[in-house]
């Protein structure tokens, strides 16, 4: 198969789907031009904060992203490239962007919080407290991958000196926190143009990323790495948004479409050859198509930790619902589909690449941009630091929605607030604190089932937007019918995990305690939205 060609079919279509698909589901969700956000009614320039809709995309976009369509579509490319690509395609369509822009446009009608409080209002207080405390540690375990995964990337081994990967990463990604603060002064507190401030920052992030190469100085341990990358997520939840969060996702977001650009360019001038099958067989090392293709591309097609970032951090931060929403919930989740796409390709051009899905994907683009003069040595380089900040964005955001969840959780059923509830200091503590005993124990361990339960999450919360378009009077067959899907999918894949972990040869009880916590906790939510739903028809009934 032609890499160019599938490339264009899936921006064709995705262009279509935008104009189309999205703006049928503006109208659903009720979008009003007139109506003031959360960001302008509750504006605290903390968290509450109006930001340039160029600027949130980006934030955004680079926190939903983060490594997530670039791992999934390349492990499940096992499958063959033909159910990947529809997957992506589909999912993004009528299952991804329906689920983040609903969870967006409702977290906004609710004020900005997240969609735990969605459940409450439209479920009661037990639905609000489960998914809350499923959310909540569901975030833990992203905190606690991802903190590992950055610290394994930026470390230093002295055993091995020659190799500084590591440390330009880690150099690059210091400056780039540095560069962000001052962007976030500059255009906040100052009132630069954004269009000059970004250009300059673009220009500076470069350069950053030149200095980190040339002189990798931050040559520290993994462990050091771990306690520096722990400081730096505190900061970042507490500090204003504008300050530290929102301006380095948003100027990271620009090494991103940097990619995207780059392998575009590199695909239509080299248009390489697909060299895996397009179809392996439903069962492959032992897994099925069905359910696992759907649980491992989760972010290139739909995401569980999407929801928390629309409901958490976007939906206070959204200047208007015309166009913004739409642009930002529904846009960034097909251009996140276009990169799981490029990642496809990738791995499809290299199939017999070995190493990590980052270096793989690497390998794949840098040869891509080869074909317009970029050496592919440095091109590897390159990617391979834009991959660590992608993963530090998704890391920073996750840190600030632990502390979101979390104080929602530890407020009094009447709302009133108690210690945790009103002070984010502790309530970042206490997320990085459990992250960090995770980390301990070894989170490797867990993280098998982290795809179930981050797919659960995405059914939970499209469970939440249907119960709140039914409650407003408003049809939900464009969110039940992806809805039944995820529980699906979801239930499948516990079931067979419960069945590996506690009936098979190699047993592993705390995995399998899990999978059936998760699995009860799921059927408890669908039997509380069940009776809602039942009960708003039936007062819709009355109410003719």
């Amino acid at each position: 198969m032609n890499s160019l060609l599938l490339l264009l079919i899936c921006i064709g279509i995705f262009l279509v789907a935008y104009v189309t698909y999205g703006s049928f589901l503006a109208k659903k969700y009720g979008i009003d031009p007139t109506r003031k956000t959360p960001a302008h009614t509750l504006r605290d320039d903390i968290d509450y904060c109006p930001a340039n809709s160029k600027v949130l995309l980006g934030h955004h976009f680079s926190s939903i992203a983060g490594a997530g369509p670039i791992t999934g579509p390349i492990q499940a490319a096992v499958f063959g490239w033909i159910p990947v690509f529809l997957w992506i395609i589909v999912g993004s369509i009528f299952i991804g962007g329906v689920h983040d822009f609903g969870s967006l446009v409702a977290s906004i009608r609710h004020d900005g919080k997240t969609i735990g409080e969605v459940v409450k209002v439209n479920m009661g207080q037990r639905g609000k407290m489960l998914f809350n405390l499923f959310g909540w540690l569901t975030i833990v375990l992203v905190v606690a991958a991802f903190t590992d995964i950055c610290a394994s990337t930026f470390a230093f081994d002295s055993a091995n000196p020659q190799n500084v990967m590591g440390a330009q990463a880690g150099t690059a990604s210091m400056l780039f926190i540095i560069l962000a603060m001052v962007f976030g002064v500059l255009v906040y507190k100052r009132g630069a143009k954004l269009s000059i401030a970004s250009f300059i920052g673009i220009i500076v992030l470069l350069i950053c990323i030149v200095i980190g190469y040339q002189f990798p100085v931050l040559k520290f341990s993994k462990l050091t790495w771990q306690i520096i990358l722990l400081v730096y997520i505190f900061l970042a939840s507490t500090l204003p948004v504008w300050l530290l969060l929102q301006p380095r996702d948003y100027l990271c977001s620009f090494l991103l479409y940097g990619i995207i650009i780059g392998a575009l360019l590199g695909i239509i001038i080299k248009h390489p050859t697909l060299q895996i099958a397009g179809y392996n067989g439903f069962t492959v090392n032992n897994n099925t198509l069905f359910p696992f293709l759907f649980v491992t591309v989760a972010c290139g097609a739909i995401s569980g930790f999407h929801s928390l970032v629309s409901s958490s951090t976007t939906s206070k931060q959204i200047d208007k619902e015309e166009p913004d929403a739409k642009l930002i919930g529904y846009g960034a989740m097909l251009i996140e589909g276009v990169v799981a796409v490029i990642a496809l390709i990738a791995v499809g051009y290299v199939a017999k690449a070995e190493g990590t899905p980052a270096q793989v994907f690497a390998n794949g683009v840098a040869n891509f941009m080869s074909s317009f003069g970029i050496p592919e040595a440095v091109g590897v380089v390159f990617v391979t630091l834009c991959f660590s900040a992608f993963a530090l964005t998704s890391l920073d955001t996750a840190t600030r929605i632990g502390r979101y969840i979390l104080q929602e959780l530890c407020e009094g059923k009447d709302g009133r607030k108690t210690v945790v509830s009103k002070n984010k200091y502790l309530a970042t503590g206490i997320t990085i604190c459990a992250s960090f005993v995770l980390i301990l124990y070894g989170y490797v361990k867990i993280w098998p089932i982290f795809g179930s339960a981050n797919q659960l999450l995405a059914a939970l919360a499209l469970l939440a937007i249907t119960a709140w378009l039914s409650k407003n009077g408003k049809k939900t067959w464009a969110t039940i019918i992806p809805m039944i899907f995820m529980f699906i999918v979801t239930l499948s894949a516990l079931g067979l995990l419960i069945k590996q972990y506690l009936f098979s040869v190699d047993k592993n009880y705390i995995l399998g305690i899990i999978a059936c916590v998760l699995l009860v906790l799921s059927l408890v939510l669908i039997y509380e939205a069940y009776n809602t739903l039942v009960k708003n028809k039936k007062t819709a009934a009355k109410s003719k």
